[in-house]
């Protein structure tokens, strides 16, 4: 039995969104996929790609899809859902790898490390197209492409923040320092990574590309046009000032560079940068995380307001209650993308989902 999604689907997908980046769909996108229908063949042997066994090469990059392909076949997509195919098996901010860094998953998770110490000045980004971990992900991108011929889009792999690139080979207090200390080299090295992250997410679309139905990320929000979701985590140790010297302008130029572009805000240290991201022209939206033991996205509304009111599009994490209380927050369900507890819903609540999305204009 095959995947359940036809190409009149795919049409209406890259209609409704193109509409949405545009700011012209006055509803918010809600993607349901609903878990449980039958796939109509066995479960095969070969391994989910997850963080704990990413760097298994003897799973082949064909297992691996098919392994993929029969989860992506027990689900029916409601809504403005699609069949999607994450990549991020391999870890947050994978380009460190890509640049040198040892991955290590020994502990289930991945997390990566310098492969050694060196003084900021010793330093250098460069695009590598024979490093091993590179030439893995293109292997099973190249895998999906000739299996699914562009029935699924496959995700663009979590490459990473800027200077949170920076943090890894400048670990613990010392990029920090680097800020007061070396700011020409932090500087050198963040336009240097900037190159870097394009030459690689440039490199990877050129295997996905043109048989990928579109582009996404790891937020999951389609587009026509190149995409990612950017970010720098590292900005929650900083204030606004080192912002917008040592952010800002590089991630001003990602956002020219993209052709719908969105910021992943983590957190409320993030919050005094908000009037600085809002204020970069390309920038498409802003995805807000309130954080661990913070109150959810409803109890937002200042920063929902703030994102709308600069005409910016949201990405809202959480289900229909969330979505309910920030649309009447802000008098409207337009510009919001709803990603959370809806991407892996029971079938059994099918019925439901329906009539819920039927409130919101969704067949």
């Amino acid at each position: 039995m095959s995947i359940d999604f036809t190409p009149e689907r795919w049409v209406q997908i890259k209609e409704t969104y193109r509409r949405w980046w545009a700011r012209e769909l006055e509803r918010p996108l809600i993607p349901v996929q609903v878990v449980g229908r039958d796939p109509g063949r066995a479960k095969p042997d070969g391994s989910y790609l997850g963080q704990d066994n990413c760097n298994d090469f003897s799973i082949s990059p064909e297992q691996i899809i098919d392994r993929i392909d029969y989860e992506i076949s027990t689900s029916h997509f409601l809504g403005d859902a699609f069949p999607c195919c994450s990549m991020h098996g391999f870890g947050p901010g994978v380009i460190a790898a890509f640049l040198g860094a040892t991955l290590d998953n020994s502990t289930g998770r991945v997390w990566f490390h310098p492969p050694s110490r060196k003084s900021i000045g010793e330093i250098h980004f460069r695009f590598d197209p024979d490093n091993v971990w590179f030439r893995r992900l293109c292997d099973i991108y190249r895998a999906g492409m000739e299996r699914w011929q562009g029935q699924v889009l496959m995700t663009m792999t979590d490459i990473g923040g800027n200077l949170d690139i920076l943090s890894v080979f400048r670990p613990g207090e010392e990029l920090l320092m680097d800020l007061y200390d070396e700011p020409d080299e932090v500087k050198r090295l963040a336009w240097e990574a900037h190159e870097a992250w394009h030459q690689y997410f440039d490199a990877l679309n050129a295997v996905l590309q043109p048989t990928n139905p579109g582009y996404t990320h790891w937020a999951q929000i389609y587009s026509e046009k190149p995409s990612y979701i950017l970010q720098c985590d590292f900005s929650y140790m900083i204030g606004p000032d080192m912002f917008d010297e040592f952010v800002r302008p590089e991630l001003a130029a990602s956002c020219r560079r993209l052709g719908n572009s969105f910021y992943h805000l983590d957190g409320k240290g993030q919050i005094p940068h908000l009037d600085s991201v809002l204020s970069i022209p390309e920038l498409g939206g802003v995805q807000w995380v309130p954080g661990d033991g913070a109150p959810d996205c409803r109890h937002w509304p200042e920063i929902y307001q703030k994102i709308a009111a600069a005409n910016k599009n949201i990405q809202l994490l959480g289900g229909f209650d969330v979505l309910d209380a920030v649309t009447e927050q802000l008098g409207s369900g337009k510009g919001i993308h709803l990603l959370g507890g809806l991407l892996s819903a029971p079938e059994k609540d099918s019925e439901a989902i329906r009539k819920k999305l039927a409130r919101y204009g969704i067949e």
